[in-house]
């Protein structure tokens, strides 16, 4: 295994060395010396406290909250980038005329002498509540106009298309800045585990790419040469396997991504991911790097890691199974249940001849009691705008009745198995869904995500925001059909993926029953990563572009070259790193995470991007507009 080869240091010297940094870079702690180091400040805004009283300071930051008192002192709280210091501000000081006049994000500097508060005027909210600043100088470094949001952690909310335009106003938050600090620590730790205890090489490989049908759509970028463009690579995908062709070993990167894909909340056109790859390795080697790499930074995140190594493994067909998702969230129960041997016949189902009809039910603890008819509509037309299955719900009385549109044939032998697993009692709401292969679980899967945020709405905890579980999920199908074909196949994941060594001898004669060697990262529900081992061979790559995804290979030339120029067998895997931070961080947009991210439609509403150009610009690029009339 891999953590056999890799040079241990002790936990506790790791743990000391990560907390120590981060109490020097995250808001809100007290910051060291340093920081105050070239620049014109004494301190930063987080620093003071009682033991300082007497001292001159001299402070820059954002005039965050103004307190004035008629014929009296005013009271101001300074802000930077770590942390708050209250100002007080005497009627009789020279600065009064000055600092009254001020707006609120106005950036001042000051000089002044520290006082310790009165023991009833400490604020055990703040880091520096003891104390405050009295002020004998200002200098107004920039008055700020009104502006169109406001600097806040709590109690205001803005829309967010406005918090987009207005993204610099808003990166003043603690919260975003804490995410984004958060996020330097771990790049900052997950580089140096990788090259200082792993032996990985940081390298760069180009974003200017060709197209290749790789998978998602991509941006074309055009050239000055007539009907030449490049397109942004979706992935360092086919540069890191000729990494390995060229005998790097171990690479990594944190490389940023671009796919033109369609807008969804969940997803940015542009990325970044810690990418990286192998040679001479098995999955299980890249999977034990992974788990000690996040093991090693965690303490960082201020979390408990709720996951001991080695992480747990499950197969995609026993995810799907039990949860109805390739992704499963195993932090509550509330698996699915294969009832189709009890009562899959009662079925009648739109089912080709080589589909299987299935039927499965989840069960809703509590559901009968907790859901009313507000929330049985909203499962219903959840159903309707999310899938085209169909579902029955049972609702299980107290006296132990049941309540549904249902026979009683139906009744007795679906009450029986449930009743033999244990898996019902009376208060409980059982939604039982039908149909060919997959489908009924991919829609319970979706359900169970929804009713359980149902649930939580209502109070009732099922998902513990602080705990943390890691899950390897394997075994994929290494080819699926195509949503608009059924004679179509293409790669589950992508065409450079090897199949398992027990299935090579049907991958030409039965491609849809192989497996891959692929293997996804899921945390808390989330894919967080995904790898492979790739196929290293030049005749067994040729002819699964060939003969099973019908791909001219020839526009894979680049790396077929390189597959038979002495390649060793590799694999890698890629962390989205976008994802994986927002679900340390708590949040359900990956927009919290970035600095600087675009809108769920794909525009940078800052910039206003995309943008249009002219026909004068455009025809350098031997490009023009088409309008289109219409009569």
């Amino acid at each position: 295994m891999w953590r056999n080869y890799i040079c241990r240091i002790s936990r506790s010297s790791v743990s000391n060395c990560m907390l120590a940094y981060r109490k020097i870079t995250t808001p809100g702690i007290r910051c060291c010396s340093s920081l105050a180091k070239y620049c014109s400040r004494s301190h930063t805004c987080g620093q003071l406290r009682k033991e300082d009283a007497g001292q001159e300071v001299k402070l820059y930051g954002w005039v965050r909250h103004i307190r004035r008192f008629v014929d009296g002192p005013f009271f101001l709280t300074l802000h930077d980038a770590y942390g708050s210091t209250q100002l007080f501000v005497k009627k009789t000081s020279p600065v009064y005329n000055i600092l009254e006049k001020l707006s609120v994000e106005s950036v001042i500097g000051i000089t002044g002498t520290v006082n310790a508060r009165p023991e009833n005027m400490i604020n055990k909210d703040m880091p520096t509540g003891e104390i405050e600043v009295v002020v004998d100088n200002v200098n107004i470094v920039n008055q700020a106009e009104e502006l169109p949001i406001q600097v806040s952690d709590k109690g205001y909310k803005a829309k967010d298309e406005l918090k987009l335009q207005y993204r610099y106003v808003d990166l003043r938050s603690s919260n975003l800045q804490q995410n984004l600090r958060l996020r330097s620590n771990i790049v900052m730790a997950m580089r140096k585990f990788l090259i200082d205890r792993a032996g990985f090489a940081e390298v760069e490989t180009p974003t200017l790419f060709k197209r290749t049908p790789e998978g998602a759509r991509e941006f074309l970028v055009p050239t000055r040469q007539p009907e030449l463009f490049y397109t942004l690579v979706q992935s360092p995908q086919q540069f890191k396997q000729l990494l390995m062709v060229g005998g790097l070993d171990r690479y990594f990167q944190f490389a940023r991504c671009y796919r033109d894909e369609d807008s969804r909340a969940d997803r940015q056109p542009e990325f970044t991911q810690l990418d990286l790859e192998m040679s001479f390795v098995n999955q299980y080697d890249i999977q034990s790097l992974i788990e000690d790499m996040i093991h090693d930074i965690w303490p960082i995140t201020g979390h408990k890691l709720s996951t001991p190594i080695p992480f747990p493994r499950m197969s995609f067909a026993d995810a799907v199974t039990k949860y109805g998702s390739d992704k499963p969230d195993v932090r509550f129960d509330m698996k699915i249940h294969d009832i189709t041997e009890a009562v899959g016949y009662l079925f009648d189902v739109d089912s080709s001849s080589k589909a299987t009809v299935k039927a499965s039910i989840i069960v809703i603890p509590g559901g009968e009691n907790h859901f009313k008819n507000k929330e049985l509509n909203q499962i219903h037309d959840f159903v309707d705008k999310n899938d085209t299955g169909k579902i029955t719900m049972l609702r299980i009385r107290e006296d132990g009745s049941w309540k549904g549109n249902i026979s009683s044939d139906f009744q007795l032998k679906l009450k029986s198995q449930l009743q033999n697993e244990k898996a019902i009692k009376p208060g409980d709401l059982v939604i039982l869904s039908a149909g060919v292969n997959y489908k009924p679980n991919l829609l319970l899967g979706k359900l169970r995500l929804f009713c359980a945020d149902l649930l939580e709405a209502k109070g009732i905890q099922l998902r513990d925001p602080n705990e943390f579980k890691f899950l390897w999920v394997e075994d994929f199908p290494l080819f699926t059909l195509n949503d608009e074909s059924d004679s179509m196949i293409e790669s589950t994941h992508h065409p450079f993926t090897a199949p398992v060594a027990e299935d090579v001898n049907i991958l030409f004669t039965d491609p849809l029953k192989v497996l891959g060697q692929h293997y996804d990262l899921v945390l808390n529900g989330n894919e967080v990563g995904g790898g492979s081992i790739r196929v290293h061979d030049f005749n067994l790559q040729t002819q699964i572009f060939e003969k099973i995804l019908k791909v001219n290979a020839s526009q894979f030339k680049h790396l077929l070259k390189g597959l038979k120029s002495g390649c060793p067998p590799h694999g890698g895997i890629a962390l989205g790193f976008d994802r994986f931070m927002a679900v340390l961080c708590n949040s359900s947009s990956l927009r919290d995470v970035i600095a600087f991210p675009k809108s769920a439609s794909g525009k940078d509403l800052l910039t206003e991007a995309p943008s249009t150009v002219s026909n004068e610009y455009l025809s350098e690029y031997h490009i023009r507009s088409l309008s289109l009339k219409t009569d």
